[in-house]
């Protein structure tokens, strides 16, 4: 047992989302893998275990902790101008060549991420929550690593949140149960899943299975929590048309209002061979989910160089509702009641209830805690 394992192995609790087998076996219900664990066993995310029969699982500390525009996540319908106080564990249940998070999302998959085990830091629930009140978060997002594999400890901060007038939100890769959305569903606002690819077997290179987070969306989506997503738009990879085609047509089928956000690429960890993604190549994905009959398609990760995309327009009469540069917001206009003020279309998302508090014109920046 490395070290680090050790480290990680002591900051644990007794898991609930778990079915009790025969001989000791444990079959581990946090993420769609649905890991049958041994007794002296870990899942494939490698941080719930099954200990003398007991399944063991991540709590009481972050590996990366920082105050974020919520805009950064990315969510563009869910109370824009505000922040959101950031944090992520160790583990992830995929293992995708290109992920940016390489360093905490791979810890004891890969030796080089046991770095990551070097900015983990002791912490409870409640000191989450005076933090996040200490910098005026109003939003408490599980990121970084993959949120689903903690999902025990994302509901103790989030039920601590909640009562303290706060929102909660996963940005996660969708590969999850109906157990761990419904434990979820009480405390979780706004759920933000990646789609990265329509191809089963290019899911299967990052360790999924497509239909598991097509099943996610739905549910998601069916269970009232405010659904965003976000397709990483990798060159030579997923930005073949007819593939983009099919995500729009799939999450249109679902609800042509759940945002899409087309997302740029650049080469990191495993996968250095492919290009960084052109502006281009975002507006041609953009056409393609506005053509599929998507109310909100927007282009991320190239401020300034994606034209209108970065903004939201009224799908009924096409007025300026919310403008923006990057992370920051330039101007908005959508009514307390959700609604444009030109039309009195409802436009979908949650809103702030005072839009002239809105902070315009902020830093645009994230800030480490």
């Amino acid at each position: 047992m490395t070290n680090v394992q050790q480290q990680l192995d002591r900051l644990t609790t007794q898991g609930s989302l778990v079915e009790v087998l025969a001989e000791g076996a444990l079959r581990c219900t946090a993420c769609a893998h649905r890991c049958v664990i041994k007794p002296g066993r870990r899942g494939i995310c490698q941080v719930r275990f099954n200990q003398d029969g007991e399944l063991r699982v991540p709590w009481g500390y972050v590996a990366a902790l920082q105050v974020d525009p919520v805009e950064k996540k990315p969510f563009s319908h869910f109370l824009p101008g505000s922040d959101a106080l950031s944090f992520g564990m160790l583990g992830c249940d995929f293992h995708c060549g290109y992920c940016q998070n390489w360093i905490t999302s791979q810890t004891l998959r890969d030796p080089r991420a046991d770095q990551g085990a070097n900015y983990l830091r002791e912490i409870t629930p409640d000191q989450m929550v005076r933090i996040a009140r200490e910098n005026q978060a109003s939003i408490l997002v599980s990121t970084y690593n993959e949120p689903l594999i903690t999902t025990e400890w994302a509901v103790d901060i989030f039920k601590r949140a909640k009562m303290a007038g706060m929102q909660c939100a996963f940005v996660s890769n969708g590969n999850a149960t109906l157990e761990a959305l419904e434990m979820l569903r009480p405390y979780l606002s706004a759920y933000k899943i990646d789609l990265k690819s329509m191809q089963d077997k290019n899911y299967r290179k990052l360790g999924g299975v497509l239909k598991n987070v097509l099943d996610s969306i739905q549910k998601a989506h069916q269970l009232g929590l405010w659904v965003e997503v976000v397709t990483l738009v990798v060159p030579g990879f997923n930005d073949d048309p007819e593939e983009l085609w099919d995500a729009a047509r799939f999450l249109a089928s679902v609800s042509r209002d759940i945002p899409w956000h087309v997302t740029a690429y650049h080469p990191d960890y495993h996968m250095t061979e492919n290009p960084n993604t052109p502006a281009s190549a975002l507006q041609t994905a953009a056409d393609i989910g506005q053509e599929a009959g998507l109310s909100y398609v927007y282009a991320g990760n190239l401020p300034g160089r994606v034209g209108s995309l970065e903004n939201t327009y009224c799908p009924q009469c096409s007025g300026l509702l919310v403008q923006r540069h990057g992370y920051v917001i330039q101007d908005y206009q959508i009514t307390p009641q959700g609604t444009c003020p030109s039309c009195g279309h409802a436009i979908a998302g949650i809103w702030p209830d005072q839009p002239n508090a809105v902070r315009l014109g902020g830093w645009g920046l994230p800030r480490r805690i």
